[in-house]
């Protein structure tokens, strides 16, 4: 769901974005979101690259450290915890 945000510009920036949303078609409003849009999914691509060069950097600490169990804290394949028999 789009929310409304309000945003205060002085006059000559009002005037340069309006006038670059004109050349592009779009009106204020969406020449702002689509400027917002692009700034937070390039962050968003930048960290994702970040995290996969640091994960396949340290992958064979992580494989010494985790090795297989990829869910720890839950009981291995096969061996399924029961509940006390006093549990409610």
């Amino acid at each position: 769901m789009a929310k409304q945000t309000n945003i205060r510009l002085d006059d000559a920036v009002k005037a340069a974005a309006e006038g670059r949303a004109k050349r592009r078609g779009l009106t204020l409003q969406g020449y702002v979101a689509d400027l917002i849009e692009a700034d937070v999914n390039q962050a968003r691509a930048a960290f994702m690259a970040g995290a996969a060069a640091f994960l396949a950097q340290y992958s064979e600490e992580f494989e010494a450290e985790v090795g297989e169990d990829r869910y720890p804290g839950l009981p291995p394949e096969g061996q399924a915890e029961s509940a006390p028999r006093d549990a409610a």
